[in-house]
């Protein structure tokens, strides 16, 4: 069996075309996973679970030899991480970009009051929140000044005894 050197790295497609469908799939499934599976997407942040899955489905495909060469594999790889990393710097150095990849925290309980509006457009019920609290040692929401889902998923609570639960401490400068 001899290897076809020509068709294992020669680009069958225009190395532009494989450029552009990488940036428009990024961005694309990027905007869904943003802005509707929020509380889905657990601990990891929603661009490095986006990240795996398109690294694995493009390395994939040029193993796979649906792309003829490993060439063009390797430029779609290329460019998810290009995105990847440019957004993950534009939010770092501007806070418009931030505001976009990441969303702000969204209250769920205010003074152990539950804020149903929030949690309908989160679609977080009350049998949720409460397992939450529960997990965190609180059994009554009446002991929670402040809950937020973060833009993570995560949900972080702060007591009225002043302890933070489950999610960001006060000093910024500190990770959990």
């Amino acid at each position: 069996m001899a290897i076809d050197w020509a068709q294992l790295l020669i680009p069958e497609h225009s190395l532009l075309e494989i450029v552009v469908r990488g940036t428009f799939t990024y961005v694309g499934l990027f905007a869904i996973l943003r802005f509707f599976l929020k509380r889905q997407s657990g601990v990891i942040g929603i661009a490095d679970l986006l990240v795996i899955v398109l690294i694995a489905d493009a390395a994939q495909n040029a193993m796979a030899a649906e792309y003829k060469s490993i060439t063009e594999g390797a430029l779609l790889v290329l460019t998810i991480v290009f995105w990847n990393y440019a957004l993950d710097w534009l939010g770092y150095h501007f806070p418009v970009f931030q505001r976009f990849t990441r969303p702000p925290p969204l209250a769920l309980i205010d003074d152990g009051r539950f804020l149903r509006r929030n949690m309908r457009q989160e679609m977080i019920t009350i049998d949720e929140l409460m397992s939450q609290l529960r997990q965190q040692g609180i059994e009554d929401p009446a002991k929670v000044k402040k809950a937020f889902i973060e833009g993570d998923g995560r949900i972080s609570i702060i007591c009225h005894d002043g302890a933070n639960v489950g999610g960001q401490n006060d000093d910024p400068r500190e990770f959990t």
